[in-house]
């Protein structure tokens, strides 16, 4: 299976007041391997960045004024991610603001490029609720070394979190491993041979024990002020008569 483990940073916090992404980073993981090709680039987003946003991952419009546009790179871009399944912390946010990019162009979003998402922040909250779920914090979790993250980086973010989904995830693969080593139904060590099973044992029910369920349906019926479901109707023809 290829999943690519992705990141971006942005201009600010809402594309939907006009935001831009300014960096994408991704990293590939076939059969939850690091493969070692990655994705990686700056974007001129032709517009200010927030000084708030700046503060968080340190990239400056000076910096960016003679990067590539996203419509220089979105073809790239696609042929990366197409038909992988995509793994990325808080999902919605960088899945909105990369569907908006393509959008702009005409290009489908991302559901349509890709086999799915997976949201590790979501992910994390779940197996430990109450506990932090940033990156930092998950990186601390698994003793995975974050020592070079002083700002936030797409690329950088991707490396870490590619590690932290593996290791969140590393009870899925020894399942895996157990279901491809459980021998195929059928066969056994002596090289095949049907397993034999001991006879099922039938216990059935006494007359007392009948009499004692048919006591309690009779009440059920009485309770319920109408007919019990479990207690046959009675023939018209053997009905008492009034």
């Amino acid at each position: 299976m290829r999943q690519i483990v992705l990141d971006t940073e942005t201009t600010g916090l809402d594309w939907r007041n006009g935001d831009r992404v300014i960096e994408i980073g991704c990293v590939e993981l076939l059969n939850r391997n690091l493969t070692g090709r990655h994705y990686h680039v700056y974007i001129n987003p032709e517009r200010g960045i927030d000084a708030e946003a700046i503060a968080v991952h340190g990239i400056t419009e000076e910096f960016l004024a003679d990067k590539p546009k996203f419509r220089d790179i979105a073809d790239d871009f696609m042929d990366f991610v197409r038909d992988a399944e995509l793994v990325i912390h808080n999902a919605s946010f960088d899945v909105g603001f990369l569907d908006h990019e393509l959008s702009l162009l005409r290009h489908p979003k991302l559901d349509a490029l890709c086999a799915g998402v997976i949201d590790t922040l979501r992910m994390a909250k779940e197996q430990n609720p109450g506990k932090k779920a940033s990156l930092d914090a998950l990186c601390d979790r698994y003793e995975i070394d974050n020592a070079a993250r002083t700002l936030h980086g797409a690329l950088l973010d991707a490396e870490l979190l590619a590690e932290v989904y593996l290791a969140m995830t590393r009870g899925q693969e020894s399942l895996m491993m157990m279901l491809d080593d459980e021998p195929a139904a059928g066969s056994g060590e002596d090289g095949g041979s049907p397993v034999e099973r001991p006879p099922l044992r039938v216990l059935r029910a006494s007359a007392e024990e009948l009499g004692e369920h048919d006591r309690i349906l009779q009440d059920i019926a009485k309770a319920n002020k109408g007919a019990c479901l479990w207690i046959p109707p009675v023939p018209a023809e053997e009905a008492p008569v009034a």
